[in-house]
């Protein structure tokens, strides 16, 4: 039984292609490549089974599946697929292997190699991340699409519907879960998946100085926790009190496509004028931004632009707060929340049209927490489009 509306066959075929494509242009000499990363599965073959999808050259790519072969039929349209209990049903097939392997280094572990190697007898492995990643970060109009579903049900949720969850005294944790609940309701898939550490279930959401608190997440904004083994959702002890900034960073997803947003709210009393004074600043940031993202715009070229034209007193504590700033002002977004390309330096390939960022520029306030906002947004000749809507933040809610 069809349990999800299958990814078409015409776009699994146009993947396909450009990758090729891009396997061409960067390693003329290739002749192999492995793709066992879940995620990067899902997007060659529309569906996320225990297997390795095997791309020769020359000939028609295979997804060989452990588990489960009746699912993989069922969800996926890739012309081949077949089943094995290991990787020396591979071997039994193809005979000789190329002596190199093309792989996500990224994602796939020594053992893996390892166990491949064993049963493949290929000599050496080289990074396909990059190749990947390229192909991945232009969105086609059904990709787009269903970005722009989630957009909408984010849009809906922070800017129509959290003012009603908020109360004085809930904590953290009952906010996340209810608005964890009203989001799957609208329509949002459940979790949000990232490259670097897997996966989450919203994002962070913090009252006042929480959303500062140090984190391991490369992101301007921090969270407390539930606790140091669990250091997502929230904290139970932290209670909503007036006069507090709540700041809420999440994602929603959409058949495995993903905005990115952040909206801010002040309960019960304003926070003080300097502080909005900031995070005026840098909606004006987002806004600039937003305007650069045009194909052929270099973003390493983009990021020193708003860089530059920052005062020395503005960037302290701009993108973090006290030793924690992140080097970027946004990135990549899709199946992942995190990809490539990244507003920041080193990122020095041009934009194409059908690239979605995340902008999120924020700054962390004493005695406050972090201000800001953060919105997902298409590369278009205009500029950037917001998909993720358009309120600047600091709802009041008194």
């Amino acid at each position: 039984m069809m349990i999800t509306m299958p990814v078409p066959v015409s776009e699994l075929m146009g993947r396909m292609s450009r990758f090729r494509t891009q396997m061409d242009k960067n390693h003329p000499d290739w002749e192999i490549v492995a793709i066992l990363g879940k995620v990067d599965l899902y997007y060659f073959t529309g569906t996320i089974q225990d297997g390795i999808l095997l791309i020769p050259r020359n000939d028609e790519a295979v997804f060989w599946v452990r588990q489960s072969y009746e699912r993989a039929l069922d969800e996926s349209r890739s012309p081949c697929i077949r089943k094995m209990s290991r990787y020396r049903d591979i071997a039994a097939v193809m005979g000789t292997f190329p002596a190199t392997l093309y792989l996500e280094m990224e994602l796939v572990t020594m053992a893996q190699v390892q166990r491949l190697q064993k049963s493949l007898n290929f000599t050496d492995v080289k990074a396909v991340d990059a190749e990947v990643a390229a192909v991945r970060s232009v969105k086609s109009g059904y990709e787009l699409s269903l970005m722009e579903k989630a957009g909408r049900i984010h849009r809906h949720v922070l800017e129509d519907c959290m003012p009603s969850l908020l109360s004085e005294g809930i904590d953290e944790v009952e906010l996340n879960s209810d608005l964890y609940s009203l989001m799957v309701k609208e329509g949002h898939q459940g979790i949000i998946r990232f490259d670097m550490f897997n996966e989450m279930i919203l994002g962070q959401i913090g009252f006042g100085v929480s959303s500062i608190y140090p984190t391991c997440v490369n992101t301007p904004g921090g969270i407390s926790g539930m606790h140091p083994a669990v250091p997502l959702m929230g904290c139970r002890e932290r209670r909503l009190r007036k006069g507090d900034l709540v700041v809420v960073d999440i994602g929603c997803g959409v058949e495995g496509y993903q905005t990115d947003k952040t909206m801010t709210y002040m309960f019960g009393s304003p926070i003080p004028d300097a502080a909005v004074q900031v995070h005026e600043h840098c909606v004006d940031i987002q806004n600039e931004l937003a305007s650069l993202l045009k194909p052929g715009a270099i973003p390493s070229e983009i990021y020193s632009t708003i860089i530059d034209g920052l005062s020395p007193e503005f960037l302290k504590d701009f993108m973090g707060f006290g030793g924690h700033q992140v080097k970027f002002l946004g990135h990549g977004i899709g199946l992942w929340i995190d990809e490539k390309p990244v507003i920041a330096k080193g990122f020095d390939e041009p934009l194409e049209e059908g690239m979605v960022f995340a902008l999120e520029p924020k700054k962390g306030i004493q005695g406050v927490g972090l201000v800001g906002i953060e919105n997902t947004f298409v590369v278009t000749p205009q500029g950037g489009r917001c998909i993720t809507g358009d309120n600047p933040g600091l709802i009041p809610v008194y």
